[in-house]
């Protein structure tokens, strides 16, 4: 039986493998903060080192068409604010953050595309 998380599940392992073949390298996947009572969670799908060393935040998203605006179309403000605590939350971890973007790899039906710099912080 095919679910939306083994959907979901494939398109991240797709969107993963694009992105190492244009020499991105994985740094860690599906990285979650845990939301207390009165904030939600965050996560992020896929976190990659680009060439030039920036730490690259990934959403992945997937459709089975471009309806009603697509897959990027789907990433909602809140979404995109969870993602960015997220992401913030694991720069804490690290001694000096290194230059950071947020990307987007849409999937829509068999049609794959990498978004860089798809949104910032603010």
């Amino acid at each position: 039986m095919v679910t939306t998380k083994t959907l979901g599940d494939a398109g991240e392992a797709r969107a993963l493998a694009h992105l190492e073949r244009a020499g991105l390298r994985l740094v860690q996947r599906n990285y979650r903060l845990a939301g207390g009572p009165h904030r939600r969670a965050g996560e992020v799908d896929l976190i990659m080192r680009d060439r030039d060393g920036t730490l690259v935040f990934v959403e992945v998203r997937r459709r089975r068409s471009v309806a009603h605006g697509g897959a990027a179309a789907s990433i909602s403000w809140a979404k995109r604010e969870r993602i960015v605590r997220a992401a913030q939350h694991f720069l804490l971890r690290l001694p000096s953050p290194p230059p950071c973007r947020f990307d987007v790899v849409a999937i829509d039906g068999d049609r794959l595309e990498w978004l860089r710099a798809a949104f910032d912080l603010g």
